[in-house]
């Protein structure tokens, strides 16, 4: 397989991916598409992260340009608790088309490296989407080297996120705090 879309969250989860793809035979293009990621000075050390690390090893970043702040929120506000599905389909359904548009055989996404995402909602949206755009969703469990990934991530001094990207996560990183705030704060 020789041209791979690899769907770039974060250039740490990236690095959990790369060494198994190319011991494939695989060199993925990175592709920047995240309009989850809140605020805008995470979107923005994240995505400067990927595209100051890619040169280091002749790695190809693709950018889709979309801070989507207003349209995430619409699209998960009525239904909080699954907003992870919106956001794995419509980061992939964006991978996919691009892929299609742009002579790519497959896709795949750094988020099968996280062990915080859902596995099975993302392979879901993947293999739904390669249908409906007529790509290939490559499909790998890269979840074992996500510590080590993270570890030389810090070797590397990359920055290191503390929630996946979304407000509504980044509010739920912070809720033991908030919860204490409340009981210090009551009458």
């Amino acid at each position: 397989m020789d041209k791979v879309l690899m769907h770039t969250c974060c250039a740490p989860c990236s690095l959990s991916c790369i060494d198994p793809l190319h011991a494939e035979g695989i060199e993925p293009v990175a592709f920047w598409y995240n309009p989850n990621i809140h605020p805008w000075k995470e979107y923005e050390a994240r995505r400067d992260c990927l595209l100051a690390y890619a040169p280091t090893i002749d790695m190809e970043v693709r950018v889709q340009e979309d801070y989507g702040l207003r349209e995430f929120c619409t699209h998960v506000v009525g239904d909080l608790d699954h907003r992870c599905t919106y956001c794995y389909t419509h980061r992939l359904e964006g991978t996919a088309k691009y892929a299609a548009e742009h002579g790519f055989e497959a896709f795949t996404t750094t988020l099968l490296a996280s062990i915080y995402q859902r596995h099975d909602l993302i392979a879901e949206a993947g293999e739904k989407l390669a249908q409906q755009y007529g790509v290939k969703f490559l499909y790998r469990d890269f979840r074992p080297n996500f510590r080590a990934g993270n570890q030389r991530a810090r070797e590397l001094g990359f920055y290191m996120q503390k929630y996946c990207g979304c407000v509504f996560s980044e509010a739920e990183r912070y809720q033991k705090q908030i919860d204490r705030a409340k009981e210090k704060f009551a009458e």
